[in-house]
Protein backbone atom coordinates (compact mmCIF):
# COMPACT_ATOMS: atom_id res chain seq x y z
CA UNK A 1 0.00 0.00 0.00
CA UNK A 2 1.15 3.64 -0.55
CA UNK A 3 1.26 5.38 2.58
CA UNK A 4 0.31 3.84 6.25
CA UNK A 5 0.73 6.95 8.72
CA UNK A 6 -2.24 9.58 6.61
CA UNK A 7 -0.57 12.36 8.69
CA UNK A 8 2.29 11.96 6.41
CA UNK A 9 0.35 12.13 3.12
CA UNK A 10 2.37 14.97 0.54
CA UNK A 11 0.90 17.66 -1.30
CA UNK A 12 0.14 17.49 -4.77
CA UNK A 13 -0.09 21.29 -4.31
CA UNK A 14 -0.69 23.65 -1.42
CA UNK A 15 -4.10 22.27 -0.18
CA UNK A 16 -4.23 19.48 -2.29
CA UNK A 17 -3.95 15.88 -0.90
CA UNK A 18 -3.43 13.15 -2.48
CA UNK A 19 -2.73 9.13 -1.67
CA UNK A 20 -1.28 6.65 -3.93
CA UNK A 21 -2.58 2.97 -2.99
CA UNK A 22 -1.42 -0.55 -4.84
CA UNK A 23 -1.94 -4.22 -4.23
CA UNK A 24 -5.27 -3.76 -2.15
CA UNK A 25 -8.77 -3.59 -1.99
CA UNK A 26 -10.66 -0.08 -1.10
CA UNK A 27 -14.08 -0.48 0.01
CA UNK A 28 -16.92 2.07 1.93
CA UNK A 29 -16.29 2.22 6.17
CA UNK A 30 -18.77 4.31 7.47
CA UNK A 31 -18.79 7.92 5.82
CA UNK A 32 -14.78 6.66 4.63
CA UNK A 33 -13.22 4.35 2.46
CA UNK A 34 -10.53 1.85 3.84
CA UNK A 35 -8.17 0.08 2.37
CA UNK A 36 -7.94 -3.32 2.81
CA UNK A 37 -4.43 -5.77 1.85
CA UNK A 38 -2.51 -8.74 3.55
CA UNK A 39 -1.16 -6.50 6.20
CA UNK A 40 -4.61 -5.50 7.38
CA UNK A 41 -6.67 -2.58 7.11
CA UNK A 42 -6.33 1.25 7.30
CA UNK A 43 -9.33 3.56 7.22
CA UNK A 44 -8.90 7.06 4.76
CA UNK A 45 -10.65 9.92 5.24
CA UNK A 46 -12.61 10.47 1.72
CA UNK A 47 -13.28 14.44 2.98
CA UNK A 48 -9.86 14.98 3.21
CA UNK A 49 -8.41 14.15 0.02
CA UNK A 50 -8.35 15.47 -3.44
CA UNK A 51 -7.28 12.65 -5.55
CA UNK A 52 -6.96 8.62 -4.97
CA UNK A 53 -4.08 7.20 -7.32
CA UNK A 54 -5.06 3.71 -7.81
CA UNK A 55 -2.02 1.55 -8.99
CA UNK A 56 -1.76 -2.14 -10.08
CA UNK A 57 -3.44 -5.07 -7.81
CA UNK A 58 -6.30 -2.66 -6.73
CA UNK A 59 -9.60 -3.37 -6.52
CA UNK A 60 -12.58 -0.29 -5.63
CA UNK A 61 -16.04 -0.81 -4.89
CA UNK A 62 -19.12 1.09 -6.33
CA UNK A 63 -19.76 2.65 -2.67
CA UNK A 64 -16.09 3.59 -2.38
CA UNK A 65 -16.33 4.89 -5.70
CA UNK A 66 -19.57 6.81 -4.57
CA UNK A 67 -18.16 8.12 -1.45
CA UNK A 68 -15.07 9.78 -2.86
CA UNK A 69 -17.33 11.48 -5.40
CA UNK A 70 -19.48 12.16 -2.77
CA UNK A 71 -16.46 14.24 -1.24
CA UNK A 72 -14.90 16.03 -3.85
CA UNK A 73 -11.90 13.25 -4.70
CA UNK A 74 -11.29 12.47 -8.02
CA UNK A 75 -10.27 9.24 -8.63
CA UNK A 76 -7.20 8.19 -11.44
CA UNK A 77 -6.22 4.69 -12.49
CA UNK A 78 -2.60 4.89 -12.91
CA UNK A 79 0.56 2.17 -13.45
CA UNK A 80 3.29 1.37 -10.72
CA UNK A 81 3.80 4.56 -8.80
CA UNK A 82 1.80 6.44 -10.15
CA UNK A 83 3.77 6.52 -13.64
CA UNK A 84 0.99 5.95 -16.44
CA UNK A 85 -1.93 7.40 -16.14
CA UNK A 86 -4.71 5.42 -17.87
CA UNK A 87 -8.10 6.65 -16.90
CA UNK A 88 -9.90 8.98 -14.90
CA UNK A 89 -12.94 9.65 -12.66
CA UNK A 90 -14.54 13.10 -12.53
CA UNK A 91 -14.69 14.17 -8.71
CA UNK A 92 -17.54 16.55 -7.05
CA UNK A 93 -16.14 19.67 -8.30
CA UNK A 94 -18.23 21.33 -10.90
CA UNK A 95 -16.13 24.67 -12.09
CA UNK A 96 -14.39 24.96 -15.36
CA UNK A 97 -12.49 27.95 -15.00
CA UNK A 98 -8.90 26.56 -15.34
CA UNK A 99 -9.98 24.82 -18.57
CA UNK A 100 -12.30 27.78 -19.83
CA UNK A 101 -8.97 30.59 -19.04
CA UNK A 102 -6.88 27.65 -21.53
CA UNK A 103 -9.30 27.78 -23.78
CA UNK A 104 -8.99 31.27 -24.25
CA UNK A 105 -5.19 31.45 -24.28
CA UNK A 106 -4.79 28.78 -26.68
CA UNK A 107 -7.40 29.77 -29.07
CA UNK A 108 -6.17 33.81 -29.24
CA UNK A 109 -3.05 33.68 -31.74
CA UNK A 110 -1.49 36.39 -29.69
CA UNK A 111 -2.13 35.07 -25.92
CA UNK A 112 -1.27 31.49 -27.25
CA UNK A 113 2.13 32.92 -28.64
CA UNK A 114 2.95 34.26 -25.17
CA UNK A 115 2.47 31.34 -23.46
CA UNK A 116 4.37 29.59 -25.64
CA UNK A 117 7.54 31.87 -25.47
CA UNK A 118 7.18 31.59 -21.33
CA UNK A 119 7.22 27.50 -22.18
CA UNK A 120 10.87 28.62 -24.31
CA UNK A 121 11.79 30.86 -21.68
CA UNK A 122 11.60 28.01 -19.05
CA UNK A 123 13.25 25.87 -20.80
CA UNK A 124 16.65 28.49 -21.52
CA UNK A 125 16.22 30.17 -18.48
CA UNK A 126 16.60 33.62 -19.46
CA UNK A 127 14.53 35.90 -21.07
CA UNK A 128 14.24 35.93 -25.13
CA UNK A 129 14.92 38.13 -27.27
CA UNK A 130 11.71 40.10 -28.73
CA UNK A 131 12.86 39.72 -32.59
CA UNK A 132 12.91 35.76 -32.47
CA UNK A 133 10.85 34.17 -34.64
CA UNK A 134 9.39 30.50 -33.27
CA UNK A 135 11.70 28.90 -35.90
CA UNK A 136 14.55 30.30 -34.05
CA UNK A 137 13.59 29.84 -30.67
CA UNK A 138 13.16 25.93 -31.79
CA UNK A 139 16.34 25.77 -33.71
CA UNK A 140 17.77 27.13 -30.61
CA UNK A 141 15.74 24.84 -28.80
CA UNK A 142 17.13 21.79 -30.91
CA UNK A 143 20.80 23.10 -29.91
CA UNK A 144 19.89 22.59 -26.78
CA UNK A 145 18.54 19.53 -26.53
CA UNK A 146 21.66 18.20 -28.43
CA UNK A 147 23.45 19.67 -26.03
CA UNK A 148 21.76 17.91 -23.32
CA UNK A 149 22.30 14.78 -25.08
CA UNK A 150 25.99 15.26 -25.77
CA UNK A 151 26.55 16.05 -21.89
CA UNK A 152 25.24 12.75 -20.79
CA UNK A 153 26.95 10.73 -23.35
CA UNK A 154 30.37 12.35 -21.90
CA UNK A 155 29.50 11.46 -18.06
CA UNK A 156 28.08 8.03 -18.41
CA UNK A 157 30.29 6.89 -21.01
CA UNK A 158 27.15 5.69 -23.07
CA UNK A 159 27.88 5.89 -26.70
CA UNK A 160 25.36 8.15 -29.25
CA UNK A 161 24.47 8.69 -32.53
CA UNK A 162 21.17 10.74 -32.54
CA UNK A 163 17.69 10.08 -31.49
CA UNK A 164 16.05 6.88 -33.36
CA UNK A 165 13.88 4.50 -33.06
CA UNK A 166 10.91 2.93 -34.67
CA UNK A 167 7.29 3.14 -32.88
CA UNK A 168 6.57 0.05 -35.01
CA UNK A 169 9.39 -2.08 -33.81
CA UNK A 170 10.75 -1.13 -30.29
CA UNK A 171 13.58 -3.67 -30.33
CA UNK A 172 15.09 -2.20 -33.39
CA UNK A 173 16.08 0.72 -31.48
CA UNK A 174 19.43 0.95 -29.68
CA UNK A 175 19.59 0.48 -25.74
CA UNK A 176 19.99 4.66 -25.15
CA UNK A 177 17.09 4.90 -27.44
CA UNK A 178 14.83 2.64 -25.93
CA UNK A 179 15.80 4.07 -22.14
CA UNK A 180 14.93 7.56 -23.68
CA UNK A 181 11.72 6.26 -25.28
CA UNK A 182 11.18 4.73 -21.56
CA UNK A 183 11.84 7.72 -19.16
CA UNK A 184 9.49 9.87 -21.18
CA UNK A 185 6.68 7.95 -21.61
CA UNK A 186 7.17 8.03 -17.60
CA UNK A 187 7.33 11.88 -16.99
CA UNK A 188 4.17 12.27 -19.93
CA UNK A 189 1.81 9.76 -17.35
CA UNK A 190 3.22 11.83 -13.98
CA UNK A 191 2.58 15.16 -15.83
CA UNK A 192 -0.92 13.64 -17.22
CA UNK A 193 -1.72 12.78 -13.99
CA UNK A 194 -0.91 16.29 -12.16
CA UNK A 195 -2.66 18.38 -15.59
CA UNK A 196 -5.98 16.59 -15.00
CA UNK A 197 -5.80 17.06 -11.16
CA UNK A 198 -5.51 20.19 -11.71
CA UNK A 199 -8.57 20.78 -13.74
CA UNK A 200 -7.04 21.64 -17.20
CA UNK A 201 -7.44 19.49 -20.57
CA UNK A 202 -4.24 17.26 -21.27
CA UNK A 203 -5.29 17.88 -25.24
CA UNK A 204 -5.16 21.63 -25.56
CA UNK A 205 -1.56 22.64 -26.02
CA UNK A 206 -0.07 25.24 -27.05
CA UNK A 207 3.57 24.48 -28.68
CA UNK A 208 2.25 20.88 -29.76
CA UNK A 209 -1.67 20.65 -31.49
CA UNK A 210 -3.90 18.17 -32.26
CA UNK A 211 -3.70 15.14 -29.97
CA UNK A 212 -5.11 14.42 -26.72
CA UNK A 213 -2.07 14.36 -24.87
CA UNK A 214 -0.96 17.60 -26.37
CA UNK A 215 -0.66 20.00 -23.25
CA UNK A 216 1.19 16.64 -21.69
CA UNK A 217 3.70 16.81 -23.94
CA UNK A 218 4.14 20.50 -23.78
CA UNK A 219 4.67 20.27 -19.87
CA UNK A 220 6.88 17.07 -20.07
CA UNK A 221 9.50 18.97 -22.27
CA UNK A 222 10.01 21.53 -19.73
CA UNK A 223 11.79 18.32 -17.49
CA UNK A 224 13.23 16.13 -19.93
CA UNK A 225 16.78 17.67 -20.26
CA UNK A 226 17.20 17.25 -16.05
CA UNK A 227 15.32 14.65 -15.93
CA UNK A 228 14.64 12.27 -18.12
CA UNK A 229 18.25 12.73 -20.25
CA UNK A 230 20.58 11.66 -17.53
CA UNK A 231 18.37 9.15 -16.04
CA UNK A 232 18.48 7.08 -19.45
CA UNK A 233 21.80 7.50 -19.90
CA UNK A 234 23.01 6.68 -16.28
CA UNK A 235 20.46 3.44 -16.57
CA UNK A 236 22.15 2.52 -19.74
CA UNK A 237 25.33 2.82 -18.50
CA UNK A 238 24.24 0.40 -15.77
CA UNK A 239 24.00 -2.63 -18.60
CA UNK A 240 21.66 -3.96 -17.25
CA UNK A 241 19.44 -6.92 -18.25
CA UNK A 242 16.07 -5.14 -17.17
CA UNK A 243 16.72 -2.16 -19.12
CA UNK A 244 13.30 -0.43 -19.30
CA UNK A 245 12.15 -1.55 -15.50
CA UNK A 246 15.33 -0.17 -14.19
CA UNK A 247 14.50 2.76 -16.45
CA UNK A 248 11.11 3.16 -14.52
CA UNK A 249 12.55 2.37 -11.16
CA UNK A 250 14.69 5.09 -11.02
CA UNK A 251 12.51 7.55 -12.81
CA UNK A 252 9.92 6.76 -9.81
CA UNK A 253 12.41 7.62 -7.16
CA UNK A 254 13.52 10.77 -9.13
CA UNK A 255 10.25 12.04 -9.38
CA UNK A 256 9.42 11.99 -6.00
CA UNK A 257 12.96 13.63 -5.22
CA UNK A 258 12.36 16.51 -7.35
CA UNK A 259 8.72 16.55 -6.12
CA UNK A 260 7.52 16.97 -10.09
CA UNK A 261 3.64 16.50 -9.22
CA UNK A 262 3.64 19.23 -7.10
CA UNK A 263 5.82 21.43 -8.99
CA UNK A 264 3.78 20.57 -12.38
CA UNK A 265 0.34 22.79 -11.37
CA UNK A 266 2.73 25.52 -10.12
CA UNK A 267 4.91 25.88 -13.60
CA UNK A 268 1.66 25.78 -15.22
CA UNK A 269 -0.12 28.52 -13.23
CA UNK A 270 3.01 30.44 -14.08
CA UNK A 271 3.03 29.72 -17.75
CA UNK A 272 0.10 30.37 -18.12
CA UNK A 273 0.35 33.64 -16.39
CA UNK A 274 -3.43 32.84 -14.49
CA UNK A 275 -3.73 35.62 -11.39
CA UNK A 276 -5.20 34.96 -8.21
CA UNK A 277 -8.42 35.78 -9.14
CA UNK A 278 -8.75 33.24 -11.84
CA UNK A 279 -7.18 30.37 -9.94
CA UNK A 280 -9.88 30.91 -6.88
CA UNK A 281 -12.58 31.41 -9.38
CA UNK A 282 -16.08 29.28 -9.49
CA UNK A 283 -15.11 28.42 -5.45
CA UNK A 284 -18.86 28.60 -5.09
CA UNK A 285 -19.85 26.10 -7.44
CA UNK A 286 -17.37 23.81 -5.51
CA UNK A 287 -19.25 24.59 -2.20
CA UNK A 288 -22.70 24.05 -3.57
CA UNK A 289 -22.84 21.39 -6.79
CA UNK A 290 -25.91 22.63 -7.66
CA UNK A 291 -25.40 26.39 -8.35
CA UNK A 292 -26.04 27.76 -11.39
CA UNK A 293 -23.04 29.59 -12.38
CA UNK A 294 -23.43 32.88 -14.51
CA UNK A 295 -24.60 32.93 -18.28
CA UNK A 296 -22.34 33.78 -21.34
CA UNK A 297 -23.86 36.67 -23.42
CA UNK A 298 -22.02 37.34 -26.60
CA UNK A 299 -20.57 41.45 -25.31
CA UNK A 300 -18.56 39.33 -23.07
CA UNK A 301 -20.64 40.27 -19.77
CA UNK A 302 -21.77 37.32 -17.13
CA UNK A 303 -25.29 37.12 -16.13
CA UNK A 304 -26.17 36.42 -12.38
CA UNK A 305 -29.00 34.79 -11.36
CA UNK A 306 -31.09 31.35 -11.82
CA UNK A 307 -31.71 29.95 -15.49
CA UNK A 308 -34.60 31.39 -16.78
CA UNK A 309 -36.95 28.47 -16.34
Amino acid sequence: MGVRDLHELPKLRDGLSYLYLEHCIVDRKYQAVEAIDKEGRTLIPAAALAVLLLGPGTSITHAAVKTLAENGCSILWTGEGAVHLYAQGQGETRKAYHLLKQAELVSHPEKRLQVVLRMYEYRFKEKLASDLTIEQIRGHEGVRVRKAYAKASRTYGVPWSGRKYDRSDWNAADPINRALSTANAALNGVCHAAIVSGGYSPGLGFVHTGKQLSFVYDIADLYKTNLTVPIAFYVTSLETEHLEKEVRRTCRSAFRKAKILKRVLTDVEQLLDLSQSVLEQGSAADSDSGRPEPLWTPSGDLIEGDLPW
